[in-house]
């Protein structure tokens, strides 16, 4: 786990979420790598580089939090990007290869009983990077303890468990999984991955109408520092890939949540 990436929108939480990439990025050795995405329509008689300006006024806004947060002798790199998030995203992991990107829930503007909001949602959505969202107002502490709540064990890419095992291998944490077993629970989902396996500390299940529900009745027992999912299409976020925001009735972690991709 070498680059981190940490875009930076309009939420009053971004300092708190730079300051928690530092700190794990401390651990794990990584550098950081923050931008705010901008994009401009076109504008029919100008006269003066408007890209260029804005760019400045961004990169600025951008420098401006990264000097508000202590940065623990970890080069933070404030780059630049313009269009949107996903395509500012994309362009960077094709220049610098991105192993991590570590984000806020929402905006300031959103309202409170969405957990997600438009840009981190579709960041989860649309991009094939492990993402870690960190809760409002969450300070880092040592990832010793891990939930990770799968529906089905059959894992399609070995590369989707990469972030997970650097996790577990560098903070020598263990990981507790817990498999949930809903009414569209198949056969199938009893078998396990053998890395999944291998990984594993402990392992228990349980019959919930949701995964979110079966989530909720472990939290406090377990008492996890990090909740770990897999995006896919019969499990977690699956209104996610109908819209790009989830309200906290749906969803909510009130720890860093690692979303893993390519599961499925």
């Amino acid at each position: 786990m070498k680059n981190i990436l940490v875009p930076i929108g309009s939420s009053k939480n971004a300092i708190n979420t730079l300051q928690y990439a530092i700190h794990f990025a401390e651990v794990v050795n990584a550098n950081v790598f923050v931008f705010r995405a901008f994009s401009l329509a076109a504008r029919a008689g100008a006269i003066i580089n408007v890209d260029e300006i804005v760019a400045r006024e961004q990169m600025a806004a951008v420098k401006e939090i990264v000097d508000q947060v202590d940065r623990k002798n970890i080069e933070v790199k404030v780059i630049s990007a313009k269009g949107n998030v996903i395509d500012s995203i994309e362009t960077v992991d094709k220049e610098l290869g991105v192993d991590l990107i570590i984000v806020g829930p929402r905006p300031n503007d959103l309202q409170e009983s969405y957990y997600l909001g438009r840009t981190t949602g579709s960041i989860v959505k649309q991009t094939e990077i492990p993402v870690l969202i960190v809760p409002d107002g969450y300070s880092f502490k040592p990832i010793k303890k891990i939930l990770t709540a799968i529906k089905s064990g059959v894992i399609s890419q070995k590369s989707a468990l990469k972030p997970l095992e650097d996790i577990i291998e560098i903070f020598e944490a263990k990981m507790h999984l817990l498999q949930v077993k809903t009414q569209d629970f198949l056969p199938e989902d009893l078998e396990f991955y053998s890395e999944l396996a291998a990984i594993t500390s402990s392992y228990n299940s349980s019959e919930n109408a949701t995964l979110f529900q079966g989530v909720l009745e472990h939290l406090n027992k377990q008492n996890p520092d990090i909740l770990c999912v897999f995006r896919r299409k019969r499990g977690f976020f699956k209104k996610l890939l109908e819209q790009n925001m989830i309200k906290k009735v749906e969803f909510e972690s009130r720890i860093p949540l690692l979303v893993l991709k390519g599961a499925e």
